[in-house]
């Protein structure tokens, strides 16, 4: 029998922080029914179902950082994050389907990619929610020594609250220095160098 790995990234449009991607192989035995794209669930489903997928199937996560995603652009270093997830895999599949409409390139390995992939077949739905969980706890955990940003609600896309949060406390580490929104941004802080080294003094103490 064919062995068939899903794959889906998260975290692509974000201003900060890595791209996750995972890889899943399904069980046999594993309920198709109940995945579905993440976007399309709760924050409480994505979580049981998760851990269900965990039990159920061969996975795998693998990321790209914000210095990756800065040089390499946002679509190849998303694809790097793949390629890694895959790498990780204990059982190594021969046919390998991807959402969006281009796949990373492996020796040895077919791959397919299938635009909304994460509404029509089921391992890329089963991926796209262990990628978000795995990502959104990280970004939450990351909130917490960065206060004021709102990334435990957010995720680090670009809200009308996030985009006020940088103008007002300055752009840090985990933000995409290359991403149009976070460039805008600081094109107008050095219009006012004082006051924005102000703000993130006022910032540094804060997150202490």
């Amino acid at each position: 029998m064919r062995v068939v790995a899903g794959v889906d990234e998260v975290g692509r449009g974000s201003l900060i922080g890595p791209v996750f991607a995972a890889a899943v192989i399904l069980d046999r035995k594993i309920n198709r029914k109940l995945l579905k794209d993440s976007k399309s669930l709760s924050k409480a489903k994505r979580e049981i179902l998760s851990k269900y997928i965990k039990k159920n199937s061969v996975w795998a996560i693998g990321k790209a950082s914000v210095k990756e995603i800065e040089r390499l652009n946002i679509l190849n270093a998303s694809l790097l994050a793949m390629t890694r997830a895959l790498k990780k895999l204990k059982k190594k599949p021969k046919f390998v389907l991807v959402d969006g409409n281009r796949s990373p390139k492996i020796k040895n390995l077919r791959f397919k990619a299938i635009i909304k992939g994460d509404e029509k077949i089921r391992s890329i739905s089963a991926a796209s929610i262990i990628a978000k969980v795995a990502r959104d706890k990280m970004i939450t955990t990351l909130g917490k020594k960065f206060k004021g940003f709102y990334w435990h609600k957010n995720y680090g896309y670009g809200t009308k609250q996030h985009l006020k949060a940088i103008k007002t406390l300055g752009v840090t580490s985990h933000h995409r220095k290359n991403f149009s929104p976070i460039n805008k941004i600081k094109l107008v802080s050095r219009r006012n160098t004082t006051s924005c080294c102000l703000k993130k003094t006022l910032y540094k103490n804060e997150s202490k």
